[in-house]
């Protein structure tokens, strides 16, 4: 599992003109399965989402983690983080076909939610315009492999 991970003071997703999940200060979440991933790798990546320090303390160094900075999380589906861009044309038999991603990419945002998280998402497979205002700009990538 890939999360591309950024730290915002807004971020909204919208499809066909209407917004369908808006946060302010917190995290904006672009999430690619593989077709390797399970459960466990899911509510890993979603532990480490949710307790990774990178808010600011008042000595302007990243040791807040998002629960004590009161973020909230917007959660979008990915799949284009798995491709293999070897050629000109990207392919994408790394990532996860819905049948399997849809209940990963549901189960990391209920894990988040469950540790109290304001959680709001895009729409599986659906074209969305993601907009963002980066605060920082912090930007982390989380590979499942490397954590």
């Amino acid at each position: 599992m890939r999360a591309v991970l950024t730290r915002v003071k807004s971020a909204s997703v919208t499809i066909e003109g209407k917004t369908v999940g808006e946060i302010g200060k917190g995290f904006l979440i672009l999430l690619g399965v593989h077709v390797t991933d399970t459960e466990e790798i899911a509510k890993k990546i979603a532990d480490k989402i949710c307790g990774l320090r990178i808010f600011e303390d008042p000595d302007g160094k990243m040791n807040i983690n998002p629960t004590d900075a009161g973020a909230e999380l917007l959660i979008v589906s990915q799949f284009t983080l798995y491709a293999d861009c070897r050629k000109r044309r990207p392919g994408f038999t790394e990532a996860a076909r819905p049948e399997l991603a849809v209940p990963l990419y549901e189960l990391v945002i209920a894990e988040c939610r469950a540790r109290g998280f304001k959680v709001e998402t895009g729409e599986f497979g659906a074209d969305m315009q993601v907009a963002s205002v980066n605060d920082g700009p912090v930007t982390i990538i989380l590979d499942s492999n490397e954590l």
